[in-house]
């Protein structure tokens, strides 16, 4: 959160800055959020700061890939389907990323395969050095003009052999700019052994060895830790690893994320950056991000929330509109609990009755169903919807949500038994009430949904319009299939509206139920453009509504 008007005199500069953010010994080390964070710092600063990851897998994109595998897909204003580090990046930063803030292995071979049936090689052998490594320095350094830093991320641990086109280029990178305007942190893992009673480096100096072998030296190490490393420990670190004492900082666990920034700062890692890159700058305050702070950990009043999802065994799935919760619940004082439930338990025979969903149910205070694909759980997912709005809980269904806010109501309001998602149902004659979108019933899976952001009409005198306060909003979406506008009146006829609806394609974004605390359900997913100083304005409605019941 950079205070207004606040400048930097490094903005007159030339050459970008490049930070390299590394990891090691083992991967979710917490790379992309100490990206985010520093990254803050540096905006608070009155730096311009942009954002990069590198992923070394050889997809295209992650869009494909099963959240079980990569954890949820983020998906940018302008379509890209990316890694779940820009939501960092966005949430942390307050600001929106680009497609081209996430290049893949696979973007990169696919550019310099197509540039050689070109011919553009000029019959030359086309090897990883030079070819794939100057692609990557060509992606990178198009992105940093007009920027005063930019952090990039290189997905993946040091030692894997799909990452080290990218870290060679990195390596490159020093001698193309110069010592002065490149410089290597490494986020590394310093464990609790509880045997011995004691923090053992030996992983820390092993994943520096590994690094500078390939020929980095890293200029700042973030140490992940359990409890915070003494300085006779740093010492010894810093010592193995050929570095200055001050250049090794703890990065202890924290009980949230948001707090990252405060402690890097404390730990003086900003500082170390601008001066070894030789920028002046303001000191960070970071005003606004403390009083978010402060908003999380005085919240008092209990909030539980039941999530019901099919990758509940991997809450990085959700990581997105985990986020959004939590905002929102600090925009409102809250203390926020999420129960992610299994919605493939809910399919079970024996919950088939009311009085068993309780069991599982009785105790939230409100039910989101968030996007997913595939048949899987779908019917628990109904169960759940049905519950809450036969029970008066507020509900909230995103996407996929919303398709099925939509089908358990035409089943048993509107009594079309065999209503279903034309996803689920192949062949014979069923109420399709939800269908697929022109052209994508037989289609590549790669990058080809209905993607990024696209405008909403809001209708005056609904929950999207008292959640909003404005007509027109534009929201990012990611999906194949769409309500059936055939029925359209028979749904508004028997209680359920349209309150949001894209005019352009006669595309229909939300409907909420009359007559019910709070039930509504969006086409698009709201939880991307949610920050934590902007909460979005339908979690808060949501959870407002929630809190009633508390």
């Amino acid at each position: 959160m950079a205070q207004s008007g606040r400048k930097s005199k490094q903005s007159k500069q030339k050459s970008p800055k490049i930070i390299f953010v590394t990891g090691g010994v083992l991967s979710s080390l917490g790379k992309g959020l100490s990206s985010a964070a520093l990254g803050l710092i540096l905006k608070d600063r009155g730096l311009k700061v942009r954002h990069l990851k590198m992923d070394p897998y050889l997809n295209i994109d992650p869009g494909t890939m099963s959240p079980f595998q990569h954890g949820e897909v983020f998906v940018t204003e302008d379509g890209a389907e990316t890694d779940l580090d820009l939501g960092h990046y966005e949430r942390f930063l307050d600001e929106n990323v680009t497609r081209g803030q996430n290049i893949t292995a696979g973007q990169i071979y696919e550019r310099v395969l197509a540039r050689e049936r070109k011919g553009d090689y000029l019959g030359g052998t086309v090897q990883v050095i030079p070819h794939v490594t100057d692609e990557i320095k060509k992606h990178l350094l198009s992105l940093a003009k007009g920027y005063d830093v930019q952090l990039v991320e290189i997905g993946g641990t040091v030692g894997d052999i799909e990452s080290l086109p990218f870290l060679e280029a990195a390596r490159q990178m020093r001698f193309d700019l110069g010592s002065e305007n490149v410089m290597y942190i490494h986020v590394t893992l310093v464990p609790y052994i509880q045997a011995a009673d004691e923090l053992k480096t030996k992983p820390t100096q092993h994943s520096v060895q590994e690094l500078r072998r390939i020929g980095i030296q890293p200029d700042i190490l973030l140490c992940r830790a359990d409890r915070e490393l003494g300085d006779d420990l740093k010492r010894k670190i810093a010592l193995f690893a050929n570095m200055e004492l001050r250049d090794v900082a703890t990065a202890r666990d924290v009980k949230s994320i948001y707090e990252l920034p405060l402690l890097l700062k404390s730990e003086g890692v900003d500082e170390r950056v601008c001066a070894k890159l030789g920028i002046k700058a303001p000191k960070a305050h970071l005003e606004d991000w403390k009083n978010f702070l402060d908003s999380l950990e005085n919240a008092d009043r209990l909030l539980r929330i039941g999530v019901i999802g099919k990758y509940v065994e991997l809450k990085e799935s959700y990581k997105s509109l985990h986020e959004a919760l939590v905002h929102a619940s600090a925009r409102l004082g809250a203390k926020l609990e999420i129960e992610y439930i299994d919605s493939e338990k809910l399919e079970h025979p024996r919950y088939a009755s009311m009085e068993a969903r309780q069991r599982v149910l009785g105790d939230v205070h409100g039910i989101l169903v968030p996007g997913g694909f595939g048949e899987r759980g779908v019917e628990g997912k109904i169960r759940a919807l049905e519950y809450g709005r036969q029970y008066s809980i507020p509900c909230f269904g995103i996407c996929l949500g919303m398709q099925l806010m939509a089908v358990e109501f035409a089943r048993n309001v509107l009594d079309l038994k065999q209503a279903q998602s034309e996803e689920f149902k192949k062949g014979g004659k069923f109420p399709n009430v939800i269908h697929y979108l022109p052209g994508q019933k037989f289609i590549h899976k790669g990058g080809s949904m209905r993607l990024g952001a696209f405008d909403c009409t809001i209708k005056k005198s609904t929950l999207a319009y008292k959640a909003y306060k404005k007509i027109l909003v534009q929201e990012r979406h990611r999906h194949r299939l769409e309500f059936n506008n055939k029925y359209q009146k028979a749904f508004e006829k028997n209680g359920m509206q349209v309150s949001g609806m894209n005019k352009a394609h006669k595309l229909i974004e939300m409907i909420e139920l009359k007559n019910h605390p709070w039930y509504l359900g969006c086409q698009y997913h709201p939880e991307f453009k949610s920050r934590p100083t902007r909460a979005h304005p339908l979690f808060v409605e949501f959870l407002r509504a929630s809190l009633k019941i508390a």
